[in-house]
């Protein structure tokens, strides 16, 4: 059993009043001084509990603003928990089998808040409109807002510097995002279906910088690239879908570009275990990716790693060649509106993007031969899990139809993406998603 933060709904005043509902809370666990969440799910009948905690049996009694119940892990293991119900959350203790020594025992510092129950009327349109953001993809960060599969929400972005499309700053700098939402059911081993209905300028302009990144520039053009490395403001024609650079001189001027708005941040909250990870960074939680195929249209799947996922977007790019050798994109605003879904108790090992033509499996590591490792590894096992390939017959489609293409080389971590055209293979097993 994992010690975390528990979700429970209707719970009223844990009053001893004849009555059963159905109680959906998260729990967060104080370790020495490391959170640890989880799904808290029970029914109440009168003063009795029963139900769930991350799969273990959980039975217990509630009485006044008391709450007590024990959970039996798989290997037998017993969890005593008790706490005070203050609202809508819970304060308490655990007493528990000591990590290192099973015939010891210890105690740990607990809350819990609960889940608001599911409006009724099916999937909803939701506005939201941020009022601070995160410069750290955390598990430990308060959702914004809560969300069920299906639902659809528009918000807004950023850019890269903490400035919104009135050109006022309101965070700091390092890709500050958007979030994080929390989706209703969501648990580890499942898969986060991110359809992104509308990626969107809201301002004309953009900043970049005049830089090419040391991964891409060779030792002959070291000496003359000391002097790169100033501003370039870019203006964004809504209209006609161009960006060009202000000023522009000499062989530049009348350059223009056709605009293909992105988000280079996209991420749910790490595993248990890590620390808030800064927004400039990336895993297999998805994070600063800047693959310029998360783009308006297609789909985003990201493995869930803690209880509601925990979705976190920003770092919007006007346009970003393969690479962002400039170390900075076309970094602007965006208005962003997405629909989230659900692939329960199936788990992915590497962020995959999905458009009308195309799967996308992007592999990041500290080297670009780490993620080419991981992008392929990561094809194989969708060619796998959805297309019931061998080993073998994933060997064979990777040999003849992989193409891959590097989205980053800017960050700490670099990122290589396999890409295979759809029309080439077979139809899935399973209908995971479509494009709209």
């Amino acid at each position: 059993m994992r010690l975390s933060v528990f979700a429970i709904t209707a719970f009223g005043l844990l009053t001893a009043v004849p009555v059963e509902a159905s109680e959906t809370w998260i729990v967060r666990t104080d370790l020495w001084g490391n959170p640890s969440f989880s799904t808290l799910t029970f029914d109440r009948k009168e003063a009795q509990i029963s139900g769930d905690l991350d799969g273990d049996r959980v039975v217990g009694k509630v009485k006044a603003n008391r709450i007590a119940f024990n959970v039996t892990d798989s290997d037998g293991r017993k969890y005593n928990y008790a706490a005070t119900v203050v609202g809508d959350h819970l304060n308490g203790t655990v007493d528990a089998p000591d990590t290192n020594n099973q015939a010891a025992r210890v105690t740990h510092n607990f809350k819990a808040r609960r889940l608001p129950d599911r409006p009724s009327g099916g999937a909803r349109t939701l506005e939201f409109r941020p009022s601070d953001y995160s410069n750290t993809f955390n598990a430990d960060r308060l959702p914004v807002l809560t969300i069920w599969p299906g639902d659809t929400v528009h918000t807004s972005t950023i850019d890269s510097g903490g400035v919104d499309e009135l050109g006022v700053t309101r965070a700091l700098f390092g890709n500050p995002q958007t979030g994080p939402f929390f989706i209703a059911g969501a648990v580890p081993g499942d898969t986060l279906v991110i359809r992104l209905k509308q990626v969107k300028l809201n301002r004309d302009y953009a900043d970049s910088l005049d830089t090419i990144v040391g991964r891409a520039l060779g030792n002959s053009l070291v000496s003359e690239a000391v002097n790169l490395g100033k501003p370039v403001r870019w203006k964004l024609d809504r209209v006609a879908g161009l960006a060009s650079p202000v000023g522009a001189t000499g062989a530049l001027i009348g350059y223009s570009a056709p605009v293909k708005p992105m988000l280079g941040g996209l991420a749910v909250a790490p595993g248990f275990g890590m620390p808030p990870v800064s927004t400039g960074d990336t895993g297999r939680f998805g994070g600063n990716m800047d693959f310029n195929e998360v783009v308006e249209g297609n789909i985003v799947y990201l493995p869930v790693q803690q209880p509601g996922a925990l979705l976190y977007l920003g770092d919007a790019h006007a346009l970003q060649g393969d690479g962002e050798t400039s170390q900075y994109a076309l970094e602007t605003s965006m208005d962003v509106t997405f629909t989230v879904d659900l692939i329960e108790g199936k788990a992915i090992n590497t962020p995959r993007v999905e458009s009308p033509t195309q799967i996308m499996v992007l592999g990041q590591a500290g080297s670009l031969d780490e993620a080419l490792k991981s992008a392929s590894t990561g094809m194989i096992q969708w060619l796998q899990q959805d297309y019931g390939m061998t080993l073998s017959q994933a060997a064979q489609v990777l040999g003849s139809a992989m193409r891959y293409s590097v989205p980053n080389l800017a960050g700490r971590s670099v990122g290589v993406a396999a890409k295979i055209d759809k029309a080439l293979l077979p139809a899935p097993r399973r209908v995971v998603s479509a494009p709209n």
